[in-house]
């Protein structure tokens, strides 16, 4: 399970069936700072998250499983919503 910010909205006129219904984000991977870890990526929104929200993310088959219809060609799918991230020591 991977953090990262939603920045971004992708429209798909065309889909492939079993992605019918299903909202694709632009997500930054972050460390648990909020700082940027990684390339920008696509990812299928699996619990309504909006731009700005600080997600929970997996990919690989785990992405394809998040979704109704688990035969699919995702690779990335947001699967939660971070409230908060408390780190112990951190003030």
């Amino acid at each position: 399970m991977n953090l990262g910010k939603v920045v971004g909205v992708v429209v798909s006129t065309q889909k492939v069936d079993s992605l019918r219904g299903v909202k694709f984000y632009v997500v930054e991977p972050q460390n648990e700072k909020g700082e940027k870890v990684g390339d920008l990526l696509v990812a299928a929104d699996t619990v309504s998250s909006r731009e700005g929200d600080c997600v929970t993310w997996v990919s690989s088959r785990e992405a394809a499983l998040a979704l109704d219809e688990t035969f699919n060609p995702v690779d990335a799918a947001i699967i939660g919503i971070v409230d908060f991230i408390d780190i112990e020591g951190d003030k």
